[in-house]
């Protein structure tokens, strides 16, 4: 089966659309969308400091400790002393930020849903399985880099 020329931006109109049908779920919070996103960074990262928050952002330690004092200041962040290195600080969502985080993906996904309603069955299923095809074609390591990394070891 030959691939269609305008697959590719096919596939990035479709993220556009899904960007916004997201974004539309969260635009009823009050917390802005940077302070969102390094909620969202900080649960899955337990062991981050302040230089790694900057680097994940791509901000200025100065930057990143600012958006931790509005987080803090909102009680959504707390700075805990990690117990291996007491010098060191890490960047811990509160218990009232990983509640916030778990509605909003509730409402995007129940925003998403309405858009797959109003797809037929098959069309889901079909999307599933490309979105399954693609996530796996995105993680995996291309047989190129394989062997040149085997031809080198």
């Amino acid at each position: 089966m030959e691939r269609p020329a305008d697959l590719a931006a096919a596939i990035d109109a479709a993220a556009g659309t899904l960007i916004a049908v997201l974004d539309s779920a969260a635009s009823r919070h009050e917390v802005p969308p940077t302070q969102l996103r390094v909620l969202m960074l900080l649960s899955g990262r337990p062991e981050t400091n302040v230089n790694g928050l900057a680097e994940l952002l791509d901000v200025v330690p100065s930057s990143a400790s600012r958006l931790c004092d509005r987080l803090e200041a909102t009680g959504l962040l707390r700075r805990v002393a990690d117990p291996r290195d007491r010098r060191e600080v890490r960047l811990v969502p509160t218990a009232a930020a990983l509640t916030l985080l778990g509605e909003l993906a509730e409402r995007r996904q129940r925003a998403v849903q309405v858009v797959l309603d109003r797809m037929p069955a098959r069309t889901q299923h079909e999307l599933l399985l490309a979105l399954v095809g693609f996530a796996r074609a995105a993680t995996s390591v291309p047989a190129q880099q394989t062997d040149s990394a085997v031809q080198t070891a």
